[in-house]
């Protein structure tokens, strides 16, 4: 029998952070505001008004007296660190799911039931300072997390083995964090979780994909997560030190091949693996180096000696470093266990020829010299795409769910281009079509040619048809600000192009193959 999940919550952790760091009275409102939104607010800014998703100067009306804190991911992972110490102490094996939130397996065997397993750690977080935190215990992660947002503080609401799709039945369809795929089951009359798990396993399958199959199942209680259980044993840090002090970045990336070695011996060991590392280096006893690297898999031997010859050289062609190095040290920052990991039971293709040939390439010409292509939210083919180091996770991207007002919509073009072309477009009447201050095109767009060469006259083309402008209001409280405008335009031989109009100056950002 699985065994069952206790989730412990506590609300409005990043205000809390937030006002941790600006050190306000924690009685008085505030708000964490991300891109002019509300995205968290403690209970004496609700008791006003102030609620998620509201715009900044609506929270400000409603509540004049509000404090607006910035958010931070680091910052609030950071300040929730003494959080997870204080639950490891009771029962080891605890998953960080996001800061504010955490899971384990239910230690109700060890203290002698479920509500007072919970009724212990809401004491032992009690006692570091933590008063608001509340706790749900369920057969599945989901179901847990549900049921701890509902419980009273200082509590638990505990739902009974195979209760969960009773619990869950009347729940909101949006409380699945899958906002299109839940606006469009909204917008076709199911309005509940229960509603969804009604439907057929396989015609939901079949209509939403994937992301709609994995909705059924939790809306069903059936999540089947697995705790990413951290795990970072302080003896798991591994340190080498040398004597006579090295000089040069080659000597200290060839002499920690041995120390690479144990390490990952040492983490395998206790079946785990190393996905975030912190790699120091030491000199005349001071830390001059140290830098958090993230793999998107997990760490070799090869990988962490690649890593410390790049944080130490981070110049290409650069072998000295300020001073001698005396000691490298690697402190796991999280690890996972090897299981997550694992091959699929009918064997996964062998990508690690692949992975150690690009990864020489890399310790070549350079650690940003060999880039991954990522998407990220923005309003411009070129905006959206970023390139991340090979064997990097994509973090700090801008999101992609965000509004982005100005973008265009989709399908995507397949080609952008990385310098835009000057182009010209004309209207019927042989002048330059234009977008006025309020967006309305001053004429059709009639003639064009998505490239002009310098010195060249243009073979203009006839407009087949055209969409737009979308346009882009930046900086608009500047004066003398450029307005940019982007139209989809397709000639008669049926190829379809992406085009600016920036004042009176057009461009050719990119084209639909």
């Amino acid at each position: 029998m699985a065994r069952r999940m206790l989730v412990a919550w506590v609300p409005d952790w990043p205000v809390i952070s937030g006002i941790a760091e600006a050190q306000l009275p924690p009685h008085e409102p505030a708000a964490v505001i991300s891109a002019n939104k509300v995205i968290a607010c403690n209970e004496a800014a609700r008791a006003d008004g102030v609620r998620r998703g509201m715009r900044r100067r609506d929270a400000q009306a409603r509540c004049p007296a509000l404090h607006l804190l910035s958010g931070n991911t680091e910052r609030e992972a950071r300040d929730f660190e003494p959080v997870l110490a204080c639950v490891e102490e009771l029962s080891p094996g605890v998953a960080p799911l996001r800061p504010g939130l955490i899971a384990l397996h239910s230690p109700a065997r060890f203290y002698g039931g479920e509500a007072e397993a919970a009724a212990v750690i809401a004491e032992k977080l009690v006692g570091s300072g933590i008063w608001d935190c509340r706790f749900g215990v369920a057969d599945n992660l989901f179901t847990a997390e549900q049921a701890a947002r509902r419980a009273p503080q200082q509590d638990c609401l505990i739902v009974p083995e195979g209760g969960a799709p009773a619990f869950l039945h009347d729940f909101d369809i949006r409380t699945l964090d899958n906002p299109e795929l839940t606006d469009l089951l909204w917008r076709m009359g199911v309005r509940t979780l229960g509603g969804l798990a009604a439907l057929p396993a396989g015609d939901v399958l079949a209509r939403f994909g994937a992301d709609g199959a994995r909705l059924h199942r939790l809306a069903a209680g059936r999540d089947d997560a697995r705790l990413a259980v951290r795990q970072p044993p302080p003896d798991l840090i591994c340190q080498a030190d040398f004597e006579p002090p090295l000089e040069s970045t080659e000597a200290v990336a060839f002499s920690v091949r041995r120390l690479t070695e144990r390490f990952v011996d040492q983490v395998g060991s206790r079946n785990l693996v190393c996905t975030r590392v912190v790699i120091e280096a030491e000199s005349n006893g001071e830390v001059v180096s140290s830098r958090l690297w993230a793999h998107a898999r997990w760490f070799r031997a090869d990988d962490l000696v690649d890593r410390v010859h790049w944080q130490l050289g981070a110049r290409a062609g650069e072998s000295s470093l300020p001073g001698p190095v005396s000691a490298v040290r690697l402190i796991p920052e999280a690890l996972e266990p090897d299981v997550i990991h694992a091959d699929g039971l009918w064997g996964n293709a062998d990508t690690s020829q692949v992975e150690r040939g690009v990864a020489k390439v890399q310790a070549l010409l350079g650690y940003e010299a060999v880039l991954t292509p990522v998407l990220q939210g923005g309003r411009s083919p070129a905006a959206r795409q970023a390139g991340v180091p090979w064997g990097e996770r994509a973090d700090h991207l801008r999101p992609r769910d965000l509004p982005w007002p100005g973008s265009i919509p989709p399908p995507a073009p397949a080609r952008v281009f990385a310098e835009p072309w000057p182009a010209v477009v004309l209207g019927a009447d042989g002048h330059p079509t234009q977008v006025t201050e309020r967006g309305v095109v001053t004429s059709e767009p009639a003639l064009f040619h998505p490239r002009v060469e310098v010195n060249h006259t243009p073979h203009l083309a006839e407009v087949a048809a055209w969409a737009g402008p979308w346009p882009v209001e930046e900086t608009w409280w500047e004066a003398g600000r450029t307005r940019l405008s982007r139209f989809q335009v397709v000639g008669m031989d049926g190829r379809a192009w992406l085009m600016a109009c920036v004042g009176d100056q057009w461009f050719t950002e990119a084209s639909y193959d």
